[in-house]
């Protein structure tokens, strides 16, 4: 029951802080996505998927709980490859741990972004 009770207080929190975001940040750059996610991990959802965790490595790898990937910058929109296969890229509002993700410059999930690699990835 608490950590029911914790997840939908974490899912809130999220869920207002990422509305604060979109509203208010300008569309982050490809550096300022680089310097939030190398050597980092993020935690969060995207409208069309379940939630998810992932280790960014300097050399373009993601790592995660059973998979790996690849990451790359075109222009200023974050692009994800699995499993040899594109799945798309997505441009970036940041305010400190907080990343929202737009897709069609519309919003597509939001993420807090661990120091290091907590989750040993």
């Amino acid at each position: 029951m608490k950590n029911t009770i914790r997840k939908i207080a974490v899912a809130c929190a999220l869920s207002l802080s990422a509305t604060s975001v979109a509203l208010s940040a300008d569309f982050a750059t490809a550096d300022q996505i680089k310097t939030a996610i190398i050597g980092n991990t993020d935690q969060g959802g995207m409208l069309s998927g379940p939630g998810y965790s992932q280790h960014y490595l300097a050399d373009g790898t993601i790592k995660g709980n059973g998979f790996v990937g690849k990451w790359s910058m075109k222009n200023d929109s974050l692009c994800f490859a699995y499993g040899g296969e594109s799945s798309g890229c997505w441009e970036a509002k940041i305010d400190g741990p907080l990343i929202v993700w737009y897709k069609d410059k519309k919003i597509d999930g939001a993420a807090i972004m661990l120091k290091g690699n907590p989750n040993k990835y």
